[in-house]
């Protein structure tokens, strides 16, 4: 595809809205609050802070710019940074392409929700084996991941402007309110149990954001840090091609620094939200104990039974909950099939159309195959990481666990060392802004973070263990 006929965000509202849309996804609102609750609360949101700021700050910009200079997609933006460095862009590529099947069967799970609670049917989908019928069962799930995928391609189909930008600038702020109105019914409810005990939602909240250090080790800091830096590929959506594809469709004009800085703080803003929409409640009508789902297990089976405590206005809750759940599932799964298709039509210079069409086909068999893993071809092997497993979750590992760090690494050593960061300064710094941090970025993309990020990679792979 020529640069000339490339499309492009029509300003950098669109670009901030879309690219904060792809961050706020399923990674954010089951897996945030869980880690903190599990990390100590304040602890976890101190370090993730830090990180983000600086880790998240680096890699962020690193492939914004990336994207904006090339005007190419993961596929083959890395080629024209430097030659011989296409294996990267071929890794980064494959990430999206094994998340976007599982990603639309959990999409399917989502719409499965929403409908349950619209038609006031939110009781039912909080008794014991309702979510794990739904999901063994041969048709349903495989016909609500249809109907997710159709959603997310209409929206590819109808291009970066059209599609992306428009559709952007309508569900986040539909979103953003939700997820605050949530998250302040949340902190005012109050519950007792049959034993008299009496627990409040402003208690959850001081649970979620108070550090506790309590214990703490050498160990379990480095243990809360690795959490913290592996939640900030999912609430930046960094290392899986999506901020190159996006940041190919940025002006030169565009002021990249003011840019970064918005998404920055727009993820920061809705992970810590989503964790005081979840946290708050769980503990209010489930205590401490509750507190330890995470993934699946917190949305669709601790979630709902919450909601069912709340009485008559639980459905209602419950419904608009998974409304914006829906809303930022559906975002992100634009995202992850966007950065896909743009690098089919760069690399084969093919239309948007074709190119939406075979990773439409491709998420379709992908899908099928995810969803028939938890029924016809259902098996349960142990990862190295010492987690169980069926398809879903081998995908999962394979692309968040595996290949998203070496990405990350891969991406660290070119323009730290090869390219040299002085490519992303200028890139950055080319509209006329004055790049912020700019010594601290140097410091993270050459030394810190390729660090971080060998420990993390050996810490998924099960190799290290210590921490």
């Amino acid at each position: 595809m020529k640069e000339k006929n490339r499309n492009s965000f029509t300003g950098s509202i669109g670009f901030v809205l879309a690219a904060a849309g792809s961050a706020v996804g399923l990674g954010n609102i089951w897996r945030f609050p869980y880690l903190a609750a599990k990390d100590g609360g304040g602890l976890f949101l101190v370090l993730y802070l830090i990180l983000a700021l600086t880790f998240g700050f680096a890699l962020l910009t690193t492939e914004i710019a990336i994207g904006r200079k090339t005007k190419q997609s993961p596929l083959t933006a890395y080629t024209k940074i430097k030659k011989g460095w296409g294996f990267l862009g071929v890794l980064a590529c494959l990430v999206p392409v094994i998340i976007m099947p599982y990603y639309c069967v959990i999409g399917g799970w989502v719409v499965k929700y929403f409908l349950a609670y619209l038609t006031g049917d939110g009781t039912r989908a909080a008794q014991d084996g309702y979510f794990t019928d739904f999901i063994t069962g041969e048709s349903q799930p495989a016909l609500l991941m249809i109907f997710f995928l159709l959603v997310v391609a209409f929206i590819i189909f109808r291009g970066v402007n059209k599609g992306i930008e428009s559709f952007s600038k309508v569900l986040m702020p539909v979103l953003l309110v939700l997820v605050i109105g949530i998250a302040l019914f949340s902190i005012t409810i109050h519950y007792t149990d049959a034993d008299g005990v009496t627990r409040t939602g402003l208690k959850g909240l001081l649970i979620y954001v108070i550090p506790d250090l309590g214990g703490l080790t050498l160990k379990r800091f480095f243990s809360v840090l690795l959490d913290a830096m592996g939640q900030l590929f999912f609430s930046l959506s960094v290392a899986m091609g999506i901020m190159i594809a996006y940041g190919s469709y940025v002006k030169d004009d565009s002021n990249l620094v003011k840019s970064i800085n918005q998404i920055e703080i727009f993820d920061t803003v809705v992970a810590f939200l989503a964790g005081v929409m979840i946290i708050p409640a769980v503990y209010t009508f489930m205590g401490k104990e509750g507190m330890e789902a995470s993934g699946p297990s917190l949305m669709f089976v601790s979630l709902p039974k919450v909601f069912a405590s709340m009485g008559k206005i639980g459905n209602v809750i419950g419904c608009l909950f998974f409304a914006m759940v829906l809303f930022a599932a559906v975002t992100s799964a634009v995202s992850v099939m966007e950065a896909v298709v743009s690098s089919f039509m760069d690399r084969f210079h093919m239309s948007r159309v074709k190119a939406a069409s075979i990773e439409t086909g491709i998420a379709l068999l992908g899908g099928i195959v995810v969803c028939l893993g938890y029924n016809k071809w259902y098996f349960d092997i142990t990862l190295p990481n010492g987690a169980h497993a069926q398809i879903l979750d081998i995908m999962d590992y394979i692309s968040n666990n595996c290949f998203m760090p070496l990405v990350a690494i891969g991406t660290c050593i070119l323009i730290g060392w090869v390219a040299k960061p002085e490519v992303i300064i200028k890139e950055v710094e080319k509209s006329g802004c004055k790049m912020g941090r700019k010594r601290l970025y140097v410091i993270m993309i050459r030394y810190v973070a390729p660090l971080l990020l060998f420990i993390l990679l050996l810490k998924s792979l099960g190799i290290l263990t210590v921490i």
